[in-house]
């Protein structure tokens, strides 16, 4: 089994940040491909650097490391100011468009049918939907977690077909977990929601991840839960010794 470990930078990182940190990834992974066995590493700039990052990764088959957009529009081009699209975030060297996190949803209107559009959009380009879903803690606390996430997913990928649903990419991440106010999930809260989404989506997707407060500590653990292919990382692995720390950690760890 291929375990997908990444993270997004968020609204981070000037230029010089993120060559310094694509760099130093590159090099450290290069001197250390065992660091690689099982593993699929992917990284999530903010859109001002993808170009920058992706020249410092240099030609893809030179390296094992998945770019990836944060965000992009539905719409291939047209009257949408302020927004990039799919063609636009592939031409900078993205591979992956993250959809759908709790802060899109939250801030700025994003709904299960936007998600659905983007997920579509980004598989028409040839490019890896990481589908975001998580349940508020108020839905959690009524013990409705498993409905609320299978409601998101479902709604994002209504209608694909087998071949592309096989390339999505599903990161679950309660938003109580996530942020620097978050609280870290206990392996038994967490049984129970990949309980459901194995049922649903194994097998049958690229990956189910999970995401919210993941750090060193704790990175065994949640790898260990059945139906967990990957994690998907924040405030942990935004330096590139974080994000080695926990390659290291994960590396070689037998999984269910």
């Amino acid at each position: 089994m291929t375990r997908w470990i990444g993270t997004s930078w968020k609204m981070n990182k000037t230029l010089a940040e993120a060559r310094t940190y694509a760099r130093g990834l590159r090099e450290e992974l290069r001197s250390r491909p065992e660091l690689m066995d099982g593993v699929q590493p992917f990284i999530i700039p903010p859109h001002t650097a993808l170009t920058a990052v992706a020249e410092e990764l240099g030609p893809r088959d030179a390296h094992p490391i998945l770019m990836g957009a944060q965000n992009a529009h539905w719409e291939d081009n047209g009257a949408w100011t302020g927004e990039v699209s799919v063609p636009q975030v592939a031409d900078a060297g993205a591979e992956l468009v993250e959809i759908g996190h709790s802060e899109r949803r939250e801030h700025f209107g994003e709904t299960t049918e936007i998600t659905r559009l983007k997920v579509a959009s980004a598989l028409r380009h040839g490019l890896v939907p990481l589908l975001c879903i998580g349940e508020p803690a108020q839905v959690q606390e009524r013990g409705e977690t498993s409905a609320y996430i299978l409601d998101q997913a479902r709604g994002a990928l209504r209608g694909l077909r087998a071949d592309q649903l096989s390339r999505v990419l599903i990161a679950y991440e309660p938003i109580w977990a996530i942020g620097a106010q978050g609280r870290p999930a206990t392996a038994e809260e967490l049984r129970g929601p990949f309980e459901v989404l194995d049922a649903e989506f194994g097998g049958r997707v690229q990956a189910l991840l999970y995401g919210g407060s993941v750090s060193s500590d704790n990175a065994v653990e949640l790898l260990l839960i059945p139906g967990v292919e990957g994690l998907f990382i924040g405030r942990a692995a935004w330096t590139f010794q974080g994000y080695l720390e926990i390659l290291e950690i994960t590396s070689g760890i037998e999984t269910h």
